[in-house]
């Protein structure tokens, strides 16, 4: 064979490795827990820090899942920019159904960034009575055991957990798209390079010792990047630390998506990887089974088995497709 051939053949194989690989780390990783996980004693203070604004799909049942931890010591802080947001009266309603859990709403926007998700969450940082700290987007649905099952993951070398969403109940087919892309593709590669001691951090849930980013400059050094997590990334390993994911990652209800947000957001994380990881960005074109299938097809036609090329790349498909339906069955998504 020619060396075409050879690296055609090399590619396909080394690819298809690394998938199976990958594969097997995410499904490992995520799959549902056993059991309710306790907390320890004595339980450290936690600070539960949520940015709000709008109404999202499954908002209520979002935001009350907050209020339903089985967690002895910590309180919920939630942040608006507005107060006419249209958000602002079902935080009330849920501060005041939940008595015994200590909660407040901090309205108002302070600029320290072009991120307003950063800017809405600086006063709640700020705020925050304990010393860890956990930043969690508003439509994250938090089971129970959410700060234990984050507080497990921290190790004596760590600087930050944190936990990739899991696309649930999506209603329609993009949203059954983005659940896809949340289910398999992005959590294949955030829990296999996160297997290697590569963490990359996530904005869904990010679970802070406080000392960790203060030593660091505040929450202001989160501005240094367009998006909080790639800088949260670059803080913690500029402290020699790492960033370590949760295993079984915690639901985030797509509900209804149309076409155009799909898209939208798609460019938009795209654009933030660009930006933040370019050497990690680069490489993503040849990350999909589009590659390896071309590989294998000119391998079997230029090797004299063109008989064999239908069969062939009907097999290598379903090797890639196959495992991404098994990275979805582990997290619970189909």
């Amino acid at each position: 064979m020619t060396i075409l051939i050879w690296a055609a053949a090399a590619f396909c194989i080394f690819s298809t490795a690394i998938h199976l690989a990958s594969t097997l780390a995410a499904i490992i990783r995520c799959r549902a827990p056993a059991a309710h996980l306790p907390a320890r004693h004595p339980a450290p203070g936690v600070s539960l820090v949520r940015p709000i604004c709008g109404i999202e799909n499954h908002v209520e049942e979002t935001f009350a899942s907050a209020f339903a931890l089985d967690y002895p010591r910590y309180e919920v802080v939630l942040c608006v920019a507005s107060a006419q947001d249209p958000v602002v009266p079902l935080a009330r309603r849920l501060i005041a159904a939940h008595p015994g859990v200590p909660a407040r709403l901090l309205v108002g926007n302070e600029k320290i960034s072009d991120n307003p998700k950063l800017n809405n969450i600086y006063k709640g940082w700020r705020e925050a009575a304990h010393e860890w700290i956990v930043l969690a987007d508003s439509n994250v649905l938090m089971p129970p055991d959410y700060i234990q099952r984050l507080l497990a993951a921290w190790r004596p070398a760590t600087g930050l957990v944190c936990s990739p969403p899991v696309g649930g109940r999506p209603d329609g087919f993009w949203a059954e798209l983005e659940c896809a892309f949340l289910n398999t593709y992005q959590a294949r590669f955030q829990y296999a390079v996160d297997t290697l001691g590569f963490g990359f951090a996530q904005g869904k849930s990010m679970l802070w010792n406080r000392n960790v980013l203060e030593r660091a400059g505040g929450i202001r050094a989160l501005a240094s990047q367009l998006a909080e997590d790639a800088a949260a990334t670059k803080v913690v390993r500029a402290a020699g630390l790492e960033v370590r994911l949760v295993d079984a990652p915690f639901e985030q209800p797509l509900g209804h998506r149309s076409a155009a947000e799909v898209w939208r957001r798609q460019v938009r994380w795209a654009r933030l990887r660009r930006s933040s990881f370019k050497t990690c960005f680069l490489p993503e074109v040849l990350s999909g089974a589009a590659w390896p299938i071309a590989a294998a097809a000119l391998v079997a036609v230029q090797s004299d088995l063109s008989l064999l090329t239908v069969p062939g790349l009907f097999g290598t498909g379903f090797v890639w497709r196959g495992n991404q339906m098994r990275v979805a069955e582990s997290r619970g998504a189909v």
